[in-house]
């Protein structure tokens, strides 16, 4: 990726959350503007693994419901690629392995950070960052990505927007299977 000055309305941020609810593993996905104005939305449909599904994928079946079944599958079928993914949850961080798109965590609790995990941090965001050690070389990537970002805008504050979207979308009954 060249480094050339993005200003905020060009710069394209994808900000990715997964959740597990009873019916399963949920998904949704906006991409935002560098001023926080939306793009484009998805979620998923719920994934709910079976039984066979979790004894063949063993230990692997979180990566392999987070990262690739949900994430990639947000990230693909949606029509505006990002320059940046930012997501609350530390499972989906093994998404880069999937995309040419650097991913970025936010640090959510103090608990989040495990032996695989590089805490980083930036003044666009209140809360620590963090990035899968094996994405290090991502970090100056990253940092002038987020200075290119609006100062207005609060990394945290999308998660919001999608969680009650896909609340409001469930309710409606619309629902875009993209995983």
């Amino acid at each position: 990726m060249s480094q050339q000055p993005v200003n905020s309305a060009a710069l394209n941020i994808g900000f990715l959350t997964v959740s597990q609810e009873p019916s399963g593993w949920l998904g949704g996905y906006l991409v935002t503007n560098g001023w926080g104005r939306p793009m484009e939305f998805r979620m998923t449909t719920a994934v709910q693994p079976n039984r066979v599904q979790a004894a063949l994928y063993g230990p692997t079946l979180n990566e392999y419901l987070l990262a690739d079944l949900i994430g990639k599958t947000l990230v693909e079928k949606t029509s505006i690629r990002p320059d940046l993914i930012v997501t609350d949850v530390p499972g989906v961080l093994p998404l880069r392995s999937r995309v040419d798109i650097p991913v970025v965590g936010i640090q959510m609790d103090a608990a989040t950070v495990a032996n695989d995990i590089l805490a980083l941090s930036h003044p666009r965001c209140s809360l620590g960052l963090m990035i899968g050690n094996r994405f290090a070389p991502d970090q100056l990537t990253i940092s002038q990505l987020l200075e290119t970002i609006d100062p207005a805008v609060d990394l945290t504050e999308p998660f919001t927007r999608i969680r009650e979207a896909m609340a409001e979308a469930r309710k409606m009954g619309v629902t875009n299977r993209a995983a």
